[in-house]
C-alpha cells in the first residue's frame, strides 16, 4: 500500500514493483530491467509534459511606463553610447545655481531657496551636490537635475 507522504522515487519504485509483479504473472520471459527503464522514461515524460502545460502562459510584453526599457542596450553595435532622455519627474525643481566645495559643505539654489545635503525642497530631499548637478531623492528613487547654462 502507498503511504500518505511518499517521495517521488518511492512512488515510482512502488509502481514499478506492481507492474513487474503483474507482468511476471502474465509472462515467464519478462525482463524487468528493460521494461523498468521504459516505464521510468514514460513516467518522467508524463510529469515533464504536465509540468510544462500547467505553467504555460501567454507572451509577456514589457510595459516601460515612461521609463527606460532595461532590456534595451545602452551601447550601439559600433560602440557608441546611447543618450538617455532625462526624466520629467523633477518638474517643479528649478536649479538656479551651485556653490560647490570639494572639501567642505556644498550648497545649491533650488526654486529660490539655498539648500544643502539633507534639506528638503517640497517632497524631494537633496542627496548629493556635485559641480554641475544636484541629485534629489523621492520615494527611494534618485533624480538628477543638471544646472542649465545661462542661454537655455
Amino acid at each position: 500500500m502507498l503511504r500518505n507522504k511518499v517521495s517521488y522515487r518511492d512512488f515510482l519504485n512502488e509502481i514499478l514493483e506492481r507492474i513487474s509483479l503483474i507482468c511476471a504473472l502474465k509472462s515467464a520471459d519478462f525482463r524487468p530491467r528493460k521494461y523498468k527503464l521504459k516505464i521510468i522514461f514514460l513516467l518522467n515524460l508524463f510529469f515533464v509534459l504536465v509540468y510544462c502545460f500547467s505553467f504555460a502562459q501567454g507572451d509577456f510584453i514589457y510595459d516601460a511606463k515612461g521609463e527606460r526599457d532595461p532590456f534595451m542596450p545602452l551601447v550601439t553595435p559600433e560602440g557608441r553610447f546611447i543618450k538617455i532622455k532625462s526624466r520629467s519627474v523633477t518638474e517643479g525643481l528649478e536649479l538656479e545655481g551651485i556653490i560647490y566645495d570639494k572639501i567642505s559643505m556644498s550648497y545649491a539654489i533650488v526654486n529660490g531657496l539655498v539648500v544643502k545635503v539633507g534639506d528638503f525642497v517640497g517632497d524631494y530631499q537633496v542627496l548629493k551636490i556635485e559641480e554641475k548637478k544636484v541629485i534629489f531623492i523621492k520615494d527611494g528613487q534618485p533624480f538628477e537635475v543638471e544646472l542649465s547654462k545661462e542661454g537655455e
